[in-house]
């Protein structure tokens, strides 16, 4: 027993000290021995985000976490090239060179939407896909028929928006929003901390250039099963539930076979405002 537990250690290490060499988008933190589940955090998180998360499933021998945390976010070195496409192909060398065989992967927010662009573009490497309440064209929630250019103008306005405000504003900014995204003011501080130490024009660019995509066609091609764990009480004064859940049943119409389902209790970060919930359907997909 003692030398199957160093010898596991020495894999963990080895496979941190590879992902700090050699994939520069992100850092990872692997516990656990098992099927391989990847994790991809939001926009400014950090990977501790899913603590929770690797505590239900990567403690019993049946999994193991592979949690990242993205360059310029949460006090990792920022990097010069786009994020985005970095963190995609990176992560998918980082599946091939680890010889995984179709792991797991759960991303929340922009985490989900790279979890489902990389299921899109190499979806021989994926397994399961499970995406914590974000959409295919975030752009186009309020307005469907929205052309790719105008999608690419919005984000551009956004982006030069975002970049002219001082720290002050920007910074009141963040918790405005994170107090539609959070219940809990512990929760709430968790996440303006690691926001605080994030790169921000990282941050922006990263927003911007998800703002600018649109994901509605490609996701045809993802073929492996897909939970969709969507969110709507932080929009109850704009729209009701019935509302909510078609737009995130109509973005997400060209994905076969996706299962959606909308939590009554959490606003964005599910794992933090009903991580029960989130782990009961996680558990019955991926069982």
């Amino acid at each position: 027993m003692l030398i199957k537990t160093i010898a596991a250690l020495a894999i963990t290490l080895m496979l941190g000290h590879a992902a700090a060499a050699e994939h520069p988008a992100f850092k990872v933190d692997v516990t656990g021995t098992g099927t391989p589940i990847i994790l991809i955090p939001g926009l400014a998180s950090s990977g501790d985000v899913w603590d929770g998360t690797v505590k239900h499933y990567c403690g019993g021998g049946k999994y193991q976490c592979h949690v990242l945390t993205l360059a310029g976010f949460a006090g990792q070195p920022a990097i010069q090239e786009p994020l985005l496409p970095a963190v995609g192909q990176q992560l998918s060398a980082y599946i091939s060179a680890n010889k995984f065989n179709k792991p797991v992967i759960i991303g929340h927010s922009l985490g989900g939407f790279l979890g489902m662009k990389l299921a899109a573009d190499h979806p021989e490497q994926v397994g399961q896909l499970v995406i914590v309440d974000t959409l295919p064209a975030l752009g186009a929630a309020q307005m469907p028929s929205v052309t790719p250019a105008q999608l690419k103008e919005m984000a551009a306005g956004m982006r030069a928006s975002m970049l002219s405000q001082d720290a002050a504003t920007f910074n009141a900014a963040q918790l405005r929003t994170m107090r539609t995204m959070i219940t809990r003011q512990e929760d709430i501080d968790k996440a303006l901390a690691r926001g605080g130490l994030s790169d921000r024009r990282t941050v922006i660019d990263a927003m911007a250039d998800m703002m600018a995509t649109d994901l509605r066609q490609d996701i045809s091609r993802i073929q492996a099963p897909t939970l969709v764990l969507g969110t709507w009480i932080a929009y109850k004064d704009y729209a009701p539930k019935p509302a909510i859940t078609a737009v995130y049943t109509t973005q997400y119409a060209q994905l076969k076979g996706a299962k959606i389902e909308m939590a009554d209790k959490a606003r964005h970060f599910i794992m933090y405002d009903d991580p029960a919930w989130m782990y009961d359907r996680i558990d019955n997909f991926l069982n």
